[in-house]
């Protein structure tokens, strides 16, 4: 994780309560899709929060991130709620779909694919 300290902790709280918001209102904002937030990176003004989504099981994920985008509003009145007491910002939300575990399967699978010969004493 990269930035300052209060980069750092605002990342923190913003993961934690997206994370809540999400498991509360998975119907009305993902519609019954399984998610995980995998990181959120602050910008240095802690006015935009990166946040990366990882999708284990869901057959389009581009139709979730655009689902999330069309209900962004909606999810940072939700955060702004949540976080009023703690912050004096809440920052605009951009999502991004986290490919780092979907790499590392495909690695996975080539390295189990890999023919390589017993060595012999």
């Amino acid at each position: 994780m990269s930035g300052t300290i209060r980069q750092q902790k605002y990342s923190k709280l913003i993961l934690k309560e997206l994370s809540d918001i999400f498991l509360k209102e998975k119907h009305n904002i993902l519609e019954n899709a399984f998610i995980t937030i995998a990181e959120v990176k602050m910008s240095p003004d802690l006015s935009i929060a990166r946040v990366y989504i990882s999708m284990t099981l869901a057959k389009d994920k581009k139709s979730i991130l655009e689902n999330l985008n069309l209900k962004k509003g909606e999810i940072r009145k939700a955060l702004g709620n949540k976080i009023r007491n703690q912050a004096r910002i809440v920052p605009q939300l951009v999502f991004f779909i986290d490919e780092l575990e979907e790499d590392a399967q495909r690695l996975e699978d080539i390295i189990k694919n890999l023919n390589i010969p017993k060595e012999e004493n």
